[in-house]
């Protein structure tokens, strides 16, 4: 028989992160419950809290609608009205074995559990496989709604069933709730994709193929502004820029351990006669060959290598979203070969590039990650104990020495050397990991990379991993949603649209323009045969920082009566002032007109 466990909390004694995390995991079973009385048939899978909520995964006779998420609300507040207990048991694996012979996806679960280590929860007549972690009763499960229903796979593999996961959100408070759901309706909004498109900045082709973005002018000019300027600040802090193709013999890969630990993400080889070669997923081995085409001594080092590259992962296509996850990026990757006592300022330096283009962009809520390494999952990282001691140890020091405070989260390391992760907020309060600095004490080793040093003798030297934004694509989406389209001056594709008010103004509508152009502005002239209202919503609903109306007093006077995308009149300004204005603008990268 199943052996109780005692398992009654006080809620008020524990932390919110902690109370929210049982609150929402009993919602799941909640749910769950209710799925089973809609589709006896129903087939569960897992059902974990999560940062905002809750989800339960099932395979189901059919799909879901939202006319099913309805009743499923209906019936979850149905069984919390009767405060029904959760009841916590030890079970022994032939018991949970006949109690879930007819879900296949629990026998699964159980296999990789412990004997003695299998516990049960039951409230009313439902049970569920779990380890614990609920509220005392159904009763104290507070504010949540059912939001959306999507496709999952089994334990994330495509190999696996497609399941039907239900959204759930759960809040301490309906206020909360509230204000979560308002947090959506704006991200949808935002919603890079949607935006994107409406803005004309890019697309996706299903003949060109998945996760291979596509970017129509006005995007490629943002993609350059956001390129030139990282380009601007490593050209002024010592950098050099290189080029190293997109495709890469294999074996460069299998000595730098690539191919052993990152070769899920790759995609197949390209076969020519007896060689292999690879779409390349990442520079750092292309640039170590850089560094040993030529002899080096300890005084050519710091010696810095930067590259704006198109690389290639074999994302699943279940993963892939607008932007944000692509197979064909290109990302702002640098390379930092230095010796030992050098760690400290460059990674200062490297520190000093991202905090000022994250400060550029408006991210002034950020934290830093250590991301450690976990010698306990196996293969995941390479064995060299001695070299990570070193690696952390510098690392650790670094962030440290920077005064800056950063949290540690071990396994999140990659497989050659531990990094710093900056995490910063978008307006809405949404967390991106966007920048990252890494210590790398093992590639070099592995690729032959050496240096003279002042003894005359041969030493590896040290490689810091850098980007300073990551990812164009991604860094991209994220700031598309961040600004809501409205992007800086500096950076939007489009400036300023001249706007004239007749036919007979449209001579002094194109000069306005062309003096602009000379000034370096990018400007469109509207002639369509629209009213000037219709003219100038567009230009906002297009997010073009400054509307430019030309009628006749503004030709006789050399004005222009200027609108800003905000709505805001800034009244007739001679020419000259405007220009000198939103040069400032320009050259500060001010956030807003």
């Amino acid at each position: 028989m199943p052996e109780p466990i005692e398992s009654h909390v006080d809620l008020a004694d524990l932390q919110q992160e902690e109370r929210l995390a049982r609150m929402r995991h009993s919602a799941a079973h909640v749910l769950a419950e209710a799925m089973v009385e809609l589709m006896p048939e129903a087939e569960l899978g897992i059902g974990p809290p999560t940062a905002t909520g809750f989800y339960y995964d099932f395979r189901l006779p059919r799909p879901l609608t939202q006319e099913d998420l309805t009743w499923l609300r209906r019936r979850m507040r149905k069984s919390i009205g009767r405060r029904l207990p959760f009841q916590m048991e030890a079970i022994t694996r032939g018991e949970a074995e006949g109690r879930w012979s007819d879900q296949p996806f629990k026998l699964d679960l159980l296999a990789d559990l412990e004997d003695g280590a299998i516990t049960q929860c039951t409230h009313g007549q439902f049970t569920d496989l779990c380890r614990g972690g609920h509220v005392n009763h159904t009763g104290e499960i507070p504010a949540f709604k059912l939001m959306s229903i999507a496709g999952a796979y089994w334990r994330g593999d495509e190999a696996n069933p497609q399941l039907q996961r239900v959204y759930g959100a759960l809040f301490e408070t309906a206020e909360e709730l509230e204000a979560y759901e308002r947090q959506l309706e704006e991200a949808r909004k935002r919603d890079h994709r949607r935006v994107g498109r409406e803005l004309g900045l890019f697309t996706f082709s299903d003949v060109v193929g998945q996760g291979i973005p596509l970017f129509l002018p006005k995007g490629e000019t943002v993609r350059h502004l956001m390129e030139s300027y990282v380009r601007e600040m490593q050209e002024r802090t010592g950098h050099q820029h290189v080029w190293t193709g997109n495709v890469v013999k294999g074996q460069l890969y299998e000595r730098s351990g690539h191919r052993e630990h990152y070769a899920d993400a790759m995609f197949p080889p390209m076969v020519d006669g007896d060689t292999e070669f690879l779409l390349k997923p990442m520079n750092c081995p292309s640039h170590m060959m850089l560094f040993n085409a030529e002899p080096h001594s300890y005084r050519d080092l710091p010696l810095r290598y930067a590259e704006f590259a198109t690389l290639y992962r074999y994302e699943k296509s279940g993963e892939l979203s607008g932007l944000t996850r692509v197979r064909a990026l290109t990302q702002d990757d640098g390379h930092i070969f230095c010796t030992p006592d050098q760690i400290q300022d460059e990674f200062a330096l490297a520190l000093s590039l991202v905090q000022e283009a994250l400060e550029t962009y408006g991210f002034s809520d950020y934290r830093i990650a250590l991301s450690l390494p976990d010698t306990g999952t196996g293969g995941k990282f390479v064995d060299a104990p001695e070299l990570w001691e070193e690696a952390v140890n510098a690392l650790r020091s670094a962030m440290e020495t920077s005064g800056l405070e950063f949290n540690e989260e071990v396994g999140e390391a990659a497989f050659y050397g531990p990094k710093a992760d900056f995490i910063a907020k978008d307006v809405l309060g949404r967390e991106w990991q966007l920048s990252t600095i890494q210590v790398d004490f093992i590639q070099p080793g592995r690729l032959g990379c050496v240096y003279t040093g002042e003894d005359g003798k041969e030493h590896t030297p040290i490689l810091l991993h850098r980007a300073v934004t990551g990812a164009t694509e991604r860094f991209m989406g994220v700031l598309i949603e961040h600004f809501g389209g409205a992007f800086p001056l500096w950076l939007a594709p489009v400036q300023a649209t001249v706007i004239p008010i007749a036919d007979r103004h449209q001579p002094y509508a194109d000069e306005v323009a062309a003096t602009l152009r000379e000034a370096g502005f990018r400007v469109e002239v509207d002639a369509r045969s629209e009213r000037m209202n219709a003219k100038i919503r567009h230009a906002q609903m297009q997010k073009v920082p400054y509307m430019l109306v030309a009628g006749d007093r503004e030709a006789e006077a050399g004005t222009v009566a200027v609108r800003v995308r905000t709505g805001e009149d800034l009244g007739a300004i001679p020419l000259a002032d405007f220009i000198a204005r939103i040069e400032g603008e320009r050259e500060t990268k001010a956030l807003a007109p």
